[in-house]
């Protein structure tokens, strides 16, 4: 009896050896793999290209709108000629950002807020402001159906281009169908409305400055009359206790939507048009003052 309880003793210490050494391997095994990534912690924000004048744009080489010089078709043209000149009576077209209501994908890449990497094995987040993005890199399939979202479904692969045993390059592509109307930027450069964009990017740090992370990014989407590449680059902050902003919009915003149309909010608390001629609200619903 007393030889049985040795050895039910010498298993169970055995056991445990083997239970710990699973543990150290595994842990081993997963630190290994995060060294197998980059490094791209902390925050990034928009490289800004001197010269070039006006809000963000999707190419940042150029001005925006029409200085795109982007390959829209005939019809998506119009669309643009139309947005301009709603802006230029003092309307906002469809565009959602003038009410916070939506970015989504490409707008969410300029970025309009500091940005942030969060790495994992199975998937990089990319925060801007209130917006997340998630690239998929599990190896998983694309799904079946997918719910619409400003951002899209990103599913990517990372690569060891130089054979160094880490990960220097992020190839991800973007698909809807998306949530809209979006748009390329603020002037109203458009995005077909049939919301089936497709976006393929490239993130990678500058060869000769670290500081410095690019994104090539391609969109093929039924507006252009063919794919368009643009460069972007991200600027690393040496702080390393940066500001994060966690709201896109700030609150108080004056920009009112109701019923299609945009308002202004005034100082005084009292709704005003935008643009000349513009009709008030439809009041059915109130009680009308007597006359």
């Amino acid at each position: 009896m007393r030889r049985h309880k040795s050895t039910i003793g010498i298993l169970a210490l055995e056991a445990a050896t083997l239970l710990a050494i699973l543990v150290l391997s595994t842990a081993a095994a997963a630190a290994g793999e995060d060294g197998k990534y980059p490094d791209w912690r902390g925050q990034w924000n928009r490289e800004r290209v001197v010269g070039i004048p006006g809000q963000p744009s999707f190419d940042p080489h150029k001005p925006w709108g029409k200085g795109q010089q982007a390959p829209l078709t005939a019809e998506y043209q119009a669309v643009l000629e139309a947005n301009l000149q709603s802006q230029r009576e003092g309307g906002f077209f469809d565009w959602l950002g003038a009410s916070c209501r939506g970015f989504g994908m490409p707008l969410i890449m300029y970025p309009f807020q500091p940005m942030e990497f969060i790495i994992t094995p199975e998937t990089t987040y990319i925060s801007v402001g209130s917006d997340l993005r998630r690239i998929f890199t599990d190896g998983r399939p694309w799904p079946a159906e997918v719910t619409p979202t400003y951002q899209g479904y990103a599913i990517g692969r990372w690569i060891d281009e130089d054979g160094s045993g880490t990960y220097s390059v992020l190839e991800a592509e973007t698909r809807g169908p998306f949530k809209g109307p979006r748009a390329f930027d603020a002037t109203g450069l458009p995005l077909a409305f049939d919301n089936q964009s497709i976006f393929v990017e490239r993130f990678h740090l500058d060869r000769n400055n670290p500081n410095l992370l690019h994104d090539d990014i391609t969109t093929i989407d039924h507006a252009l009359t063919r794919p368009w590449s643009v460069g972007k680059t991200f600027r690393h902050n040496p702080n390393p206790y940066p500001a994060f902003s966690r709201v896109t919009c700030m609150e108080g915003a004056s920009d009112v939507v109701i019923g299609g149309e945009y308002y202004y909010m005034s100082a005084d608390g009292l709704l005003m048009p935008v643009k000349k001629n513009q009709p008030p609200p439809d009041l059915r619903y109130f009680k009308q003052p007597g006359k």
